[in-house]
């Protein structure tokens, strides 16, 4: 862990610590739509909880190991286990925010996940990446919409496309409701005084102008141009996605192709004879189905199929020690999305590197630890009593 101490700012060294700073820096609507999960938080407090019931042995009389973090996933090796997930309206609570973090996961080779509803465009995150984002994809609603996309995926050298097939409807999200949230967001006088009272996000998002779905402009029209969120959701991105719509996508696309939101045995097996390269075991951030049940224990449910297709994970994940939970318990990668987001409210420009750095930081002493040399070691790690008689 030494090699990484005086590379991140300590004050910051926690989740709690970092989300507690981004709720003093960007507005209440920001803020929230950050947070919160669906209908009344239910499945938000579902996926913590179940990280308190992973437990590792340690071992210490050994010799000193250094962990090597590094990770071999679709033919690629990358640095760590763990990834940017996609977050849509970045730009909404950190200005310029995907590049920011496009430009951290490039610099520090892990893989940058770009949302369909991102507050930067494709073309721009691929030039930052230099070709080695991946792209999230909601099904649109217009045929020609979706030969649009992948077209322009295909001449900016994309090489992975996930898809997320949690969202036939979008999450009832109340505070959002509340806040009238849109895009580009409502210049309403709540919503203008609160961002008053953030000075520092105020004047970047008047650097960097009001966020918008820049993936997604050249399709809006005077018809969907003043719709409320969840209405343009409905409406424009989120066509169905049975069977054969996700075989025509698998047939339009040539490269990597991972399915995301996978929670049932049937979605895993349908993705598996659909010919998928991956899946992500993912409730949305439980932003999608307030009764869903947490990701993590899914792991276990779904541990026959490990050497079947590659399970990568998300929702939940605030920590290097988390990260190490969830490989332990045989997930393949993890990716998580509002720690990020946390560390750039929090941060601004240095809030991607800072939390990569946390990151390896905290697996790290984890690792070193229990006496984990490689990531397959903590499998050997986890202490399965408690895992196995429940859900979490």
């Amino acid at each position: 862990m030494t090699k990484y101490n005086n590379l991140f700012n300590r004050h910051f060294a926690s989740s709690k610590t970092l989300r507690k700073r981004a709720k003093q820096k960007i507005p209440k609507f920001s803020y929230e739509y950050l947070i919160e999960g669906c209908m009344d938080d239910i499945g938000l407090h579902r996926n913590r909880r179940a990280f308190n019931f992973v437990k590792m042995t340690p071992e210490y009389i050994r010799p000193n190991l250094t962990p090597d973090l590094s990770c071999q996933l679709f033919g690629k090796l990358y640095s760590a286990p763990f990834g940017i997930a996609p977050i849509g309206l970045q730009g909404l609570m950190w200005p310029n925010a995907p590049v920011i973090l496009a430009r951290a996961a490039y610099k520090h080779n892990i893989p940058f996940i770009l949302s369909t509803v991102s507050s930067e465009s494709l073309e721009k995150i691929a030039q930052v990446t230099q070709g080695t984002a991946w792209y999230q994809l909601y099904n649109p609603t217009e045929p020609a919409i979706l030969s649009d996309l992948i077209s322009r995926l295909t001449t900016a050298q994309y090489q992975h496309l996930v898809i997320t097939i949690d969202v036939p409807t979008f999450g009832l999200r109340p505070r959002d409701f509340h806040n009238g949230l849109a895009m580009p967001p409502k210049l309403n006088i709540k919503n203008i005084w609160q961002a008053i009272l953030k000075p520092h996000w105020s004047l970047s998002t008047l650097r960097y102008g009001l966020p918008k779905f820049k993936n997604l402009e050249c399709y809006i029209n005077n018809d969907n141009k003043k719709l409320e969120l969840t209405e343009f959701m409905n409406t424009t991105t989120m066509g169905p996605l049975d069977f054969d719509s996700l075989k025509h996508i698998r047939d339009l696309w040539p490269h990597k192709l991972i399915i995301k939101g996978v929670m049932s045995e049937p979605d895993l097996q349908r993705a598996i004879q659909l010919g998928a390269d991956g899946v992500i075991l993912s409730n949305h951030g439980a932003r999608q189905l307030d009764l869903g049940g947490a990701t993590l224990p899914m792991l276990n449910h779904f541990s026959g199929y490990q050497n079947k297709i590659p399970l990568a994970i998300d929702s939940g994940i605030r920590s290097g020690a988390d990260i190490a939970g969830a490989c332990g318990l045989g997930a393949k990668f993890c990716f998580l999305g509002r720690f990020f987001m946390y560390s750039v409210c929090a941060l601004a420009e240095k809030g991607g590197d800072h939390a990569i750095y946390l990151l390896k930081a905290q697996l790290t002493q984890v690792m070193q630890q229990v006496g984990a040399g490689t990531l397959k070691d903590l499998c050997e790690k986890v202490d399965l009593t408690l895992t196995e008689k429940s859900d979490f």
